[in-house]
């Protein structure tokens, strides 16, 4: 590789992730650490608590109530202590 070419995709490189990083507010990481979470719960415990839903439903931020809800009723231990860790 000549040394334009690999100036240039330096160059690419260093603006690509300069672009592609994002500052978000504690308030909306928080969101999408508790929407996470909240998705692994759904599918880890589908044949236990979610079994009348559709396995491929998505989960947002207006649905951990829902979830933690469905949790707790319907649940075991572990599934308590997974609703325990959306709600902090």
């Amino acid at each position: 590789m000549d040394s334009a070419t690999r100036s240039y995709l330096a160059e690419i490189g260093r603006r690509g992730g300069r672009k592609s990083r994002r500052k978000l507010d504690p308030e909306t990481a928080r969101n999408m650490v508790r929407v996470r979470e909240a998705r692994r719960a759904f599918h880890k415990f589908h044949a236990l608590c979610f079994w009348s839903y559709r396995k491929d439903l998505k989960i947002g931020l207006a649905n951990i109530d829902w979830v933690v809800e469905t949790l707790r009723k319907n649940g075991d231990m572990r599934a308590w202590k997974a609703a325990e860790r959306l709600c902090r």
